[in-house]
């Protein structure tokens, strides 16, 4: 509509114009616009009118039988046909930017399955962000499993960014999901993580992969249903967040093992600590995206004196709110990639005629 409103305007104006001032060459902006926003056929529909009412406006100003007319409708036809090109091919590229966000969205399915919003008797909520232009996976990684009445989280951060740290990821992510219900113990859970890392990195040297310095910091953390209590293996991983009583603090991990990938396979290589987590705690894990988020001035990200603000209490909101402060702070420009979970302990409900101890 608004093309032909623009052709109808030139048109009518020709018809008030002196005849020496010929505004037929202006209806080749009619097409041009048009193939900003409609699809190709619309365009071409546009450019087939706006010929026409070349005729019509030519025809007002006395050049009918001038060789001006054909010079007119060819220019006009010309830059129609360079505009319906243009459009065709930027359609094109939308159709293939559809089925990559496709694959990717699948990839991200398969890789980083969306985690439960309650496992056992917490409430849960994750986030992911990319660093690499359209892509919706990449280094960092997490999971959850339930093994019997004990929620295991893994969170972890390949040595790397985007795309090309995604087959490391994929390694982490299959050997936790077989090992989490094989395993009775974190540091067993974390040897076997450890070999399988091992196992990986060997067949991508097998097969003539340069595979350099690779590893893959990780985080571990076990929540049983009936203790008011957090375990933690932690393998060279920034320690969580724990939100107790109004107050947010670095969970201290007195003894944090190598990375996957450089540390012995043995248990005793990775020292388990236990830290209270009981009725309206929270913890936040995240990837050291956060804290190395860069503004323009090359300061990180601040996430003790933010972490005072943000709802603990909701981890979804919790995470959008954190995950806005990110934006705010880098100007939407992700150097690293960015995971985040929040793992909240709900308060204990209270009866009617319960009595305060």
């Amino acid at each position: 509509m608004p093309a032909l409103l623009l052709i109808a305007a030139i048109t009518l104006g020709a018809s008030f114009a002196p005849l020496a001032v010929h505004l037929s060459p202006l209806l080749v902006a009619a097409p041009t616009c048009m193939g900003t926003f409609a699809r190709t056929r619309f365009t071409a529909a546009v450019a087939v009118v706006a010929a026409a009412a070349v005729v019509v406006v030519d025809r007002h100003d006395g050049l009918l039988h001038s060789p001006v007319l054909p010079v007119h409708i060819g220019a006009v036809l010309t830059v129609s046909a360079f505009v319906i090109a243009s459009r065709a091919l930027h359609d094109r590229d939308l159709r293939e930017l559809a089925q990559v966000r496709a694959v990717s969205e699948a990839a991200q399915r398969v890789l980083l399955r969306p985690i439960p919003q309650e496992l056992g008797p917490f409430l849960v909520a994750s986030l992911y962000r990319a660093s690499a232009a359209h892509a919706l996976v990449g280094g960092d990684l997490y999971a959850a499993s339930r093994t019997g009445r004990t929620t295991r989280i893994l969170i972890g951060d390949v040595r790397g960014k985007g795309l090309p740290a995604i087959d490391d990821a994929s390694a982490v992510l299959g050997a936790f999901r077989e090992a989490a219900h094989r395993h009775h113990t974190l540091p067993e859970l974390a040897a076997s993580l450890e070999r399988s890392v091992r196992r990986h990195l060997g067949e991508l040297s097998n097969s003539g992969h340069d595979i350099g310095e690779r590893f893959i910091t990780a985080l571990l953390i076990e929540l049983p249903d009936e203790e008011e209590s957090v375990r933690i293996v932690s393998c060279g991983h920034p320690p969580p967040l724990l939100h107790r009583h109004s107050r947010v603090a670095l969970l201290p991990v007195a003894r944090p093992a190598p990375p996957l990938g450089l540390a012995p396979d043995k248990p005793m290589a990775f020292p388990l600590d236990t830290a209270a987590f009981g009725p309206g705690d929270t913890l936040l894990l995240y990837t050291d995206g956060l804290a190395e988020a860069r503004d323009t001035s090359g300061d990180f990200f601040p996430v003790l004196d933010h972490a005072a603000t943000w709802p603990w209490d909701r981890p979804g909101r919790l995470l959008q709110q954190i995950s806005a402060d990110v934006d705010s702070h880098a100007g939407r420009n992700l150097q690293d990639d960015l995971a985040l979970i929040a793992v909240h302990h709900p308060p204990r409900p209270v009866h009617a005629g319960d009595e305060p101890s």
